[in-house]
């Protein structure tokens, strides 16, 4: 039995994976099944045919005989026809054992596409579709993906190169949302030079509306210590809307590499080494554009309150999603006073 095959793999080169018979999409990440249903008209359908060989169904309201009929007729240019069930989980809940008899006998004049949320790796129809036919994984990517699809997308989308700490910063300023990361590629395009180059320095200058900047400014305003200007900075936010856990992932990167900063110089001194901070934050990944500053941010934070900013963040984390009972404001206002409050005598915190 075939596995699935992830879109970001099918996206990079379709013609390498032909349509079957029967394909199926599944997943949560939206950008990726409308991107691999594009694709698939597009294999299936020549430009002369168009709509007139395209038929879409709606899964919750259409009937089995319908999709069949649509799939037996003969297409107008003599190619074969496309059929797309949209939202298909109730229309294969409800004829899973006719479909499975579809995919062992498939009309030769049509491809059928099902377009589901979910599709169980452990059901009959699964496996018949994964031996017949073409299996398309569009759940969202882990952040390496993102970042290397993203310089891909480049190439073949856009037609300019995206550097690789440029692509991690966006992930990191926009967020793993692979539609709103395609749009902010498109216009970073608009502004390349004659080196049709996308740097770190464009990105961190054009990228993102004010939410992703404040995000920025907010974290930044904690670590220099202005607990008020952070606050502030929190106001805006959530009273435009921007949901508590967002802002949460939008700064947690920053912090994981100060963390992972903080740990390598603690490592370094168990081991009778010493380690400079600017090489530290160098190792964690943190860019070389920004090091001035997040070198004089990490030696105000000090070692014992850096040591504490995983745990900081999990708790955090669990307690936006339920592991505690205060308002989602009070849980982001405690993590910023933490990171704005000055070091005590001794350096503890």
């Amino acid at each position: 039995m075939a596995k699935a095959l992830h879109a970001i793999q099918y996206l990079a080169q379709p013609q390498k994976h032909p349509a079957q018979s029967v394909c199926v999409i599944f997943g949560d990440e939206l950008f990726l099944r409308r991107q691999s249903l594009l694709a698939l008209r597009q294999a299936v359908l020549s430009d002369d045919e168009g709509d007139f060989s395209f038929s879409a169904f709606e899964g919750r309201s259409t009937e089995l005989r319908d999709v069949l009929e649509e799939l037996s007729t003969v297409a107008m240019f003599g190619g074969k026809r496309l059929v797309v069930v949209e939202e298909a989980d109730e229309f294969v809940s409800k004829y899973r054992a006719e479909l499975e008899d579809y995919v062992a006998r498939p009309a030769a004049t049509g491809v059928l596409v099902l377009d589901v949320k979910t599709f169980p790796s452990n059901t009959r129809l699964y496996k018949a579709v994964a031996d017949a036919g073409l299996i398309i994984d569009c759940s969202a990517p882990a952040t390496a993906q993102i970042t290397h699809w993203l310089t891909g997308r480049a190439k073949q989308a856009q037609q300019v190169e995206l550097a690789k700490a440029a692509a991690e910063l966006l992930v990191e300023m926009v967020g793993p949302e692979l539609g709103l990361l395609d749009q902010e590629l498109a216009k970073l395009a608009l502004s390349v030079g004659n080196d049709r180059t996308i740097t770190p320095e464009m990105v961190s200058r054009l990228v993102g509306g004010w939410r992703a900047r404040t995000a920025w400014d907010m974290l930044d305003a904690a670590l220099e210590g202005n607990a008020g200007g952070a606050l502030s900075q929190l106001d805006r936010l959530l009273a435009a809307g921007e949901q508590p856990i967002a802002v949460l992932a939008q700064i947690s990167a920053s912090l994981r590499r100060f963390a992972a900063a903080t740990r390598l110089v603690l490592q370094a001194e168990a081991a009778g080494r010493r380690i400079a901070p600017a090489q530290a934050l160098g190792q964690a990944g943190v860019r070389a554009f920004v090091l001035p500053k997040a070198e004089r941010q990490l030696r105000r934070l000090g070692r014992h309150r850096g040591a504490e900013l995983y745990r900081w963040l999990l708790q955090a984390d669990l307690d936006l999603k339920g592991a505690s009972a205060l308002p989602p404001r009070l849980i982001l206002e405690r993590l910023i006073l933490h990171l704005a409050a000055p070091q005590a005598v001794g350096g503890r915190r």
